[in-house]
């Protein structure tokens, strides 16, 4: 950040009087500007044994399979962005169902939500962010070429719990690569 939003003077990145962390601060009109992580949400579209997952049209990761997901935008409830971006990304309406999964990656600064989900029809195709739509039987999902670390973890307890007959919550942590 270079220019405060608020009156377009130059900010600098300083620890301000009462606060622990370096924040960006207009040195005209001293507003505090910060920086909070990014919510993606998305869920698990489920269709009779199968799910429902998207091949990416855009980077990062194009070519590469994920559940429908993205970044939630201002004005809606985590279980509406969900929704929005599985219509987004695969033209598919679905029932949002309970709460799966919460995995916090912040060497990203990003939470990523994830819901079940029920398909509504299968009348479901790929929408401008998506290269295929396509709906897979565990022993079909294309885990060599899932886009995300943190769509691999839900996707596999997901059907290890469901062939256990319950599916919970989890929340969990996924740190950067290591070398």
């Amino acid at each position: 950040m270079k220019y405060c939003s608020n009156c377009g003077t130059l900010v600098e990145l300083r620890v301000p009087e009462g606060d622990t962390l370096p924040r960006y601060v207009c040195s005209a009109c001293s507003v505090i500007h910060y920086q909070n992580p990014k919510i993606v949400v998305g869920c698990i579209p489920e269709w009779e044994e199968r799910i429902l997952l998207c091949r990416r049209a855009i980077e990062p990761r194009h070519g590469l399979w994920t559940v429908p997901s993205g970044f939630m935008e201002n004005a809606e409830t985590l279980a509406q962005g969900a929704g929005r971006e599985t219509l987004e990304e695969a033209n598919a309406r679905v029932e949002m169902g309970e709460l799966y999964s919460i995995y916090n990656l912040p060497h990203i600064n990003q939470v990523h939500v994830l819901f079940r989900a029920r398909l509504l029809d299968l009348d479901f195709s790929p929408g401008i962010e998506s290269l295929d739509v396509e709906l897979f039987h565990e022993t079909e999902i294309p885990w060599d070429t899932l886009a995300f670390r943190v769509i691999h973890e839900p996707l596999r307890r997901y059907f290890e719990e469901r062939r256990q007959g319950k599916l919970g919550f989890h929340m969990g942590t996924i740190e950067a690569f290591r070398k």
